[in-house]
């Protein structure tokens, strides 16, 4: 074994060692919070590498995020050395599908240049598909964009969903289904669920494709495995096939995703399907205290498991989790917020030690403000992104197809934005006539053959749209590209269509200055860092198209913000919180019908909802502190709280009672009163 991989597997600890030289068969590595299950995935990936003599280009490591995906390139890159790492594939399941249909392009029937709509698109698509034979709202579209998706994730396609549909609303569903199906074909698109569809339909229905991607990945590694769905199951499964070399790395207890289609089931399905499947369970933590491990064990226990797991430390014991009963939601953020204040400055922590965890968004708005009235530096995920709103996506899409006439994503999502009585018929003959013709859809509105495909004033209105396009282009070319898009929003009225389509004037006013201000940004980028390179004959209209591609770079930096590092508090729901760690954990609205959420409880899903309470335990490293509320505010109306039940699953040792005279010690709530002065004279001073 080299010296570099030997020192390395030294230092794991059995467990650890057993699942990396696991190489000859199927495996599962039942990997607990905090047991380094990265540690072992990237270890494995340079054993087999640099130990078993594997070429990497023959090796695929996948999971659910960019982020976690590039934690692992990363990883491996600082293992192996030179070309050690050359093809290596460690991407997220949907970029394996995206790579598998881009290779398969033939064999799927699409044309290179296929696009891929993101969620939006196909909500516009959607909506335009069902508004043909009545007037629907947005929940109906929702519902029906959801019921799509799981099929798709459940490998169920239009045929057997429209043979199967159990009552009127599946039905309506299943013939919207094939329809969609049918328009994204014709648009050479493919929707986020059709990166793993596709590929699984494709390797189930062609052995000549199965065989070139089983030569092409001989070993496969899969993170997260809890978190898969049917049809990635499938995927894992077909590229596996009877040689079974693989690793899959999850956590029955943290599966938090059925929502979104997630099946821990998944884990049965693989003993099932891969009898020599051999079990590896990581228990040893190395992230928190014995106390909380021990409340985190006490209460998944709860739980039933097909394999049983208990995670230790030998961190030693830690204090005790506090339990904060509060009168009310309001005093629940005022507690929060000004421990966390205090405690900063008692125990010289940083902002960024401390992370607030809540089941739903809601539950951070007074926080927000009592942080802020203690000017206390925080950072809220899950907000919403500039670039993803509605109206930047529309204003991104006209300028994208300005500098790209050949952008077909683009020229869909705006080419009845605002409305110009273009429906999806005219658009399914257009992309099937642009198709035969190897063209863009932009430039086969201009030809003539399209008049006898079309009626005449389908054809008519296509071509106002695309000279209203040109006539821009050309203002461009000719000289102020900013004033050129300024009289192009202008002269499409699209402040009239927001205040069309907006639930009260003031939305649509804020999303037309959100407009104003992406073009004012793009005329700030078209400013800054002139290229000193660039030869001078180049126009103004080169220069947007470079700043528009440096406001698509901000958009990506954008989605990545959830890697700032910046010195501040942490606000998170306890599904986001999934895969960090935080020294200082506070866990809020410890109540029924809030952990455990309403919904749950009427359909029976607690199960699920103790799972995620027991990830938000495991998120801290020294002290956790869970905080509840005797009465909070529904609807207006001040509602008494029950505490939740998880709260009596907890062992009751480890727990510290404030605010509940049954349960608390007299001694240390004197205690306490005494340390909370002594942290208000430190502030003072």
């Amino acid at each position: 074994m080299s010296t570099s991989i030997a020192s390395r597997i030294a230092k794991l600890n059995p467990s650890q060692r057993e699942a990396v030289k696991a190489i000859d068969g199927p495996c599962l590595v039942l990997a607990g919070a905090g047991s380094g299950k990265t540690s072992v995935i990237t270890s494995k990936i340079a054993y087999l590498v640099q130990e078993c003599g594997m070429s990497a280009r023959r090796i695929a490591a996948v999971t659910f995020t960019n982020k976690a995906a590039r934690e692992m390139k990363e990883r491996v890159g600082q293992m192996l050395k030179g070309k050690e790492s050359h093809g290596l594939r460690v991407s997220t399941f949907h970029t394996l599908g995206l790579n598998i249909i881009r290779g398969e392009l033939k064999a799927l029937g699409y044309k290179p240049g296929f696009s891929l709509f993101d969620p939006e698109d196909a909500k516009a698509l959607l909506r335009d598909l069902m508004n043909k034979d009545a007037q629907v709202d947005a929940d109906q579209i929702n519902r029906v964009q959801s019921v799509i998706s799981n099929w798709k994730n459940d490998l169920v396609l239009p045929g057997q969903a429209l043979s199967h549909a159990a009552d009127e609303d599946e039905l309506f569903a299943a013939r919207v289904y094939e329809a969609y199906v049918r328009h994204l074909k014709a648009y050479n698109a493919v929707d986020f669920d059709d990166l793993i569809l596709l590929p699984v339909t494709l390797l189930r229905d062609n052995p000549d494709a199965l065989a070139r991607w089983r030569r092409k990945i001989h070993y496969m590694l899969v993170d997260e495995y809890q978190d898969t769905n049917v049809s990635q199951y499938q995927l894992v499964r077909m590229l596996m096939g009877e040689r079974a070399t693989f690793t899959v790395v999850g956590d029955d207890d943290q599966s938090i995703y059925a929502w979104r289609g997630a099946r821990p089931e998944n884990l049965v399905t693989l003993g099932e399907d891969f009898p020599r499947l051999k079990v590896i369970k990581l228990e040893q933590n190395y992230r928190s205290t014995g106390t909380i491990l021990r409340a985190a064990n006490t209460l998944i226990a709860n739980n039933p498991h097909v394999y049983e797991k208990t995670l230790w430390s030998d961190m030693g014991q830690g204090e005790s989790i506090r339990v904060v009963v509060n009168r009310h939601e309001e005093a629940e953020a005022e507690r929060v917020a000004s421990e966390i204040l205090t405690r900063r400055i008692k125990e010289r922590a940083e902002w960024r030690d401390f992370a607030v965890l809540y089941r739903g968004n809601f539950q951070a708005r007074l926080l927000e403000l009592k942080l802020q009235h203690y000017q206390i530096p925080y950072k809220l995920s899950g907000g919403t992104s500039f670039f993803s709103r509605n109206e930047i996506k529309d204003a991104m899409a006209y300028l994208r197809l300005l500098i790209n006439p050949a952008d077909d994503n683009a020229f869909l999502r705006i080419v009845n934005v605002p409305r110009r009585e273009i429906g999806p018929g005219t658009l399914e003959k257009l992309a099937n006539y642009a198709t035969e013709r190897s063209a863009s859809l932009f430039a086969a509105c201009h030809e003539i053959g399209l008049a006898e495909q079309l009626p005449a004033r389908a054809v008519e209105r296509l071509g106002r749209f695309t000279h209203f396009i040109d006539g821009v282009r050309t203002r461009m070319d000719k000289g102020d590209a900013i004033a050129a898009i300024r009289g192009m929003l202008h002269e499409m009225d699209y402040e009239a269509w927001l205040y069309q389509n907006a639930s009260a004037p003031t939305i649509a006013e804020r999303r037309m200055a959100n407009v104003w201000t992406l073009v004012d940004q793009l005329e700030k980028s078209m400013q800054a860092d002139p290229d000193e390179d660039s030869p001078s004959s180049e126009t103004e209209t080169d220069d947007v198209e470079a700043a528009i591609s440096r406001l698509v770079l901000r958009d990506i930096l954008e989605q990545q913000a959830e890697e700032d590092d910046s010195d501040r508090v942490q606000l998170l729901t306890m599904h986001a919180s999934k895969g960090l760690e935080f020294p200082h954990v506070y866990l809020m609205g410890l109540e029924e019908e809030l952990l455990p959420h309403r919904n749950a409880i009427e359909t029976g899903s607690v199960e699920e909802e103790r799972r995620l309470a027991y990830v938000g335990i495991t998120r801290a490293r020294r002290t956790l502190t869970l905080t509840l509320a005797r009465q909070r505010k529904t609807y207006g109306e001040m509602m008494d709280c029950t505490p939740s039940r998880f709260l009596d699953e907890l062992p009751a040792d480890a727990l510290e009672w404030e605010g509940r005279a049954d349960r608390e010690d007299p001694d240390k709530k004197q205690a306490r009163g005494q340390s909370a002065i002594a942290g208000l004279r430190s502030l003072l001073d």
